[in-house]
């Protein structure tokens, strides 16, 4: 993949998470299918888990990699896009220092919460986290957001208004 105003080859790690029912598998593979559309080389794989239930879903997008695993290391991640608070908390240790954070800022029952485990984290946690662990943090908020099955499609939205997918054209996206 190359950048347009430096032409080298952009690499570019992307952890996706959220909760069973919101929409990560469907993002991850927009995401796949608009950066080979745009000819960039893109790995990618997801974890479902008890995703059926409430579990938490995540996926890996490795950009610019022609090698190796599509699983990214902890602390590798450069975007985090997360579709619900308390996934976007867990997820930061998967961000590299200098990534982002986006995520949409609602709060669902997840399995492990019903169950009497963590979870319910505040904003202001997500940001204090981020804060120490030197990652940007970009919230969505859900205030007239409209149809909640678009939550993925807004994420992705406000990540390119951002700067942060600017490298995916729109009529690959589209």
């Amino acid at each position: 993949m190359k950048n347009k105003q430096t032409d080298k080859e952009i690499k570019m790690n992307i952890f996706l998470s959220g909760v069973g029912g919101q929409g990560i598998g469907v993002l991850s593979e927009v995401l796949l299918r608009a950066c080979h559309y745009g000819g960039h080389t893109v790995k990618a794989v997801d974890t479902h888990g008890l995703a059926q239930r409430g579990g938490r879903v995540v996926s890996h997008l490795r950009l610019g990699y022609a090698d190796g695993s599509p699983l990214i290391e902890k602390g590798k991640a450069d975007l985090i896009l997360s579709l619900e608070r308390t996934e976007a908390f867990k997820s930061l240790p998967m961000a590299s220092a200098g990534g982002s954070l986006i995520y949409y800022d609602t709060l669902w029952q997840s399995l492990d919460v019903r169950l009497g485990g963590e979870g319910g984290f505040s904003a202001e946690a997500v940001e204090e986290e981020a804060s120490r662990r030197g990652v940007a943090v970009h919230r969505v908020e859900p205030a007239g957001a409209g149809d909640t099955r678009l939550q993925n499609m807004k994420l992705l939205s406000a990540a390119r208004r951002r700067g942060l997918l600017d490298f995916i054209g729109m009529e690959s996206i589209e």
